[in-house]
Formats: structure tokens, C-alpha cells, sequence
């Protein structure tokens, strides 16, 4: 794995009438703070792609579908870098959170026949002046999608 990135399998409560997901509590070692938690949904074979957080830490679970994320590691401080992590996440074989933290360029794919919803507790509020991205194809990052 990149230097930081970190996958915890998360617990599912399962019953007749629908299961119970965990995703972070605030007793967790990697429960750093709150700054907000917002949902993103993608369709299937859809792409979004390439986003960097200068300060902000991402804590990632996929409840509904599953989905492939790409991470690159750019920084040439690291003992990863140049390194590549392709993960995919999504119930009910692979429901984990993936930790991203920041300086690190990330992109996900849906890669199921249904939409995926990906969950995003994140330490900071967002801020468009903390984020960075990049078109899906650029040349920087070795990773064809």
C-alpha cells in the first residue's frame, strides 16, 4: 500500500429487513476529526477523476454498489512515490473504509451494473482552494483508465 493509506474492514450488522453498516466512530484510531460527511453517487462505467487534498484527510466506504478507486502517490518525499493502489470497495465481500490522506492524487470508477454511492467522512469542511484537480487522461499520473 501507499505510504498512509490505510483499508479497514468494516462490521455489518446483517438482518431479514436490511443490514446495519458501520463506517466511523469517533472511539477509531484513525478518527483524526470531523469536518463533514457527504455522499457521492456515480453510475455504472462513469469516471471521475483526478482529485488532490493539500490538508484534507478522506475516510471512504461504499454501501451501494461497488467501486474501484485509483490512487497515485506524487510525492517525491515518500517512500511510495510513483507507486499506483487500485482498490475496489462495495458490499458485501469488500465493505472496508479506505483512508486517504492528504497529497495524494486519487480518481473512482463504478465498476458495478448498478450506481455506486460512495460515503466521505472527511476531517475538513470543504474548501475549493484546499483541492486540486486534474483531467481524467493527464499525463502526470501513469494510470489509463
Amino acid at each position: 500500500m501507499i505510504d498512509g493509506v490505510c483499508l479497514y474492514k468494516l462490521k455489518q450488522i446483517p438482518d431479514e429487513r436490511g443490514s446495519v453498516l458501520h463506517m466511523l466512530r469517533n472511539d477509531d484510531v484513525a478518527f483524526t476529526h470531523f469536518g463533514e460527511v457527504y455522499f457521492s453517487e456515480i453510475f455504472p462505467g462513469s469516471i471521475k477523476a483526478w482529485k488532490y487534498h493539500h490538508n484534507q484527510t478522506q475516510n471512504l466506504a461504499v454501501p451501494v454498489g461497488r467501486i474501484r478507486f485509483v490512487i497515485f502517490d506524487g510525492r517525491e518525499s515518500s517512500s511510495t512515490c510513483g507507486d499506483i493502489d487500485i482498490i475496489e470497495l462495495g458490499r458485501p465481500d469488500a465493505y472496508s473504509r479506505l483512508t486517504i490522506p492528504p497529497g495524494l492524487w486519487y480518481g473512482f470508477s463504478c465498476i458495478s451494473e448498478e450506481a455506486g454511492l460512495l460515503v466521505n467522512c472527511s476531517d475538513l469542511t470543504h474548501d475549493p482552494n484546499e483541492s486540486e484537480t486534474k483531467e481524467l487522461n493527464d499525463c502526470s499520473i501513469p494510470y489509463k483508465w
